[in-house]
């Protein structure tokens, strides 16, 4: 348990030491209080939805692992959310998916409404929550090809534009319902695995689907589109339509929020580099926030040194207003509410260390030439005592200090997670279409009974999900 008194103490110490610097401990914390991050509701169910089942296939995204306890419905991921949200501090936004909606039935993704996401307005007004939005572009059999925006099928494309119209409709009503600008992300898996001859066609597709999925003109004050690139995905590794170069200019053509994912480049490549070059043209931008290892993307935050560049980036460029802070990781072998709170709060950590940087000094022997004095404070502000400074800020928030939040993560883990049994179907799937005999598809592509293997060839089962 945190001792108070020591906190107190050892805050008051920390700003002093900031003081000497001229950093003031209390403004950055005012801006901290600021900032809010949204978090992603595809870690609580391993990027799931609650669709049927049976419709889960393609898009080149896996979540691995089967740790107990995933949320099976709308309900259980929104505890779960709120149980995350309890040992973070600050005030945040949710990030919802397409795939999420609440239908009591078959609807189709091209026709989705406000209405079936009528539970999650009321829930995130309940909570005093902003929330975002994205478009589902996989898992889908329009989607089993590869192929969807920029499909060579006609229909396919139109089906696609629909639902992109559909989901600016929605986000457009979220944004105005909680009176918060909807961030509505557009990410698509369009792309060919091996050798591609004609590149510039499907691109060319792309660009009037989109053209024809933003023709709807809808209010920025409630909602604001965003396009995401990515390098390369499982089924796409030579060639993805949606690149970084084409949705650049898409969106300075057509002023739109560019999504850089950190996941989504080169393993070398960081996104806090391309930060600022991104808003010399661009009004506002959307970060993605994940944890590349080697080349996969999506790996929980933690404190690296990427992590802290792109921090360290917003705020020396005054960008904390232009910059919407999404997080995208999804991890099925741990404790999932874990997962959500170590990422988070290492964002927020690393942004709290970033505005405790003695930032006009800094520039001030740039300035003048003086780079030895530059990188010696750089380095001695690594052993400063900002960590004093957090547990501060999260004994104001009245959330756990320290590693005290994991206590209350097992806990919720022993009383809720382990007693849920698993999911038949999804919560929009009838009853009679159930599988019989299935008790559940674990996130790696087996089959469970409770927590034991069922399918003993994963390659040959039919019900894998390449998620």
């Amino acid at each position: 348990m945190a001792n108070t008194r020591q906190i107190e103490q050892a805050y008051k110490l920390a700003r002093e030491r900031y003081g000497e610097l001229g950093v003031e401990t209390e403004r950055a914390i005012r801006q901290l209080r600021k900032i809010a991050v949204s978090l992603h509701c595809w870690q609580g169910d391993d990027v799931g939805g609650f669709e049927n089942a049976d419709g889960l296939s393609g898009g080149g995204i896996m979540a691995t692992g089967a740790y107990p306890g995933k949320a099976r419905t709308p309900d259980e991921l929104r505890a779960d959310i709120e149980k995350a949200l309890s040992l973070i501090p600050g005030r945040h936004r949710l990030n919802l998916h397409a795939s999420y909606a609440e239908t009591k039935g078959k609807v189709d993704r091209n026709e989705l409404e406000p209405r079936h996401f009528k539970s999650w307005v009321q829930w995130a007004q309940a909570n005093k929550l902003g929330m975002d939005f994205n478009g589902t572009y996989f898992s889908h059999p329009k989607a089993a090809d590869g192929f969807t925006l920029s499909s060579a099928d006609k229909g396919i494309r139109r089906f696609w534009v629909e639902h992109g119209i559909a989901c600016r409709r929605i986000g457009e009503s979220i944004g105005r319902q909680l009176a918060s600008p909807c961030v509505t992300n557009f990410w698509i898996p369009d792309g060919y695995k091996d050798v591609t001859i004609d590149r510039v066609g499907p691109r060319r597709l792309l660009e009037q689907s989109l053209d024809a999925v933003f023709a709807e003109a809808i209010d920025p004050a409630h909602n604001l589109d965003a396009v995401e690139s990515k390098l390369f995905g499982i089924g796409s590794e030579t060639y993805v339509v949606g690149s970084h170069e084409f949705y650049l200019g898409y969106a300075m053509r057509n002023n739109k929020l560019l999504c850089l994912d950190a996941g989504h480049f080169h393993p070398t490549e960081s996104i806090a580099d391309k930060i600022s070059s991104v808003l010399l043209y661009l009004d506002e931008i959307l970060l993605h926030v994940s944890r590349g290892v080697r080349w996969d993307s999506d790996h929980v935050v933690t404190a690296t040194d990427d992590l802290r560049a792109i921090a360290e980036e917003i705020v020396r460029g005054e960008f904390l207003g232009r910059v919407h802070i999404g997080l995208d990781f999804f991890d099925a072998s741990i404790n999932r509410i874990a997962a959500w709170t170590i990422g988070t709060r290492a964002m927020i950590r690393q942004l709290l260390i970033a505005l405790l940087e003695p930032t006009s000094r800094l520039r001030e022997m740039e300035n003048e030439g003086d780079f030895t004095s530059r990188l010696a404070l750089v380095e001695e502000l690594k052993t400063l005592p900002f960590g004093a400074v957090w547990d501060h800020y999260c004994l104001r928030n009245d959330v756990p200090v320290g590693g005290d939040w994991l206590a209350e993560t097992k806990r919720y883990e022993e009383e809720v997670l382990r007693g849920r049994g698993p999911r038949r179907g999804g919560p929009n799937t009838p009853q009679g279409n159930q599988e019989p005999g299935v008790d559940e598809v674990g996130s790696n592509g087996h089959h469970f009974v409770g927590q034991g293997p069922l399918c003993p060839r994963p390659c040959d089962c039919r019900h894998f999900r390449n998620r």
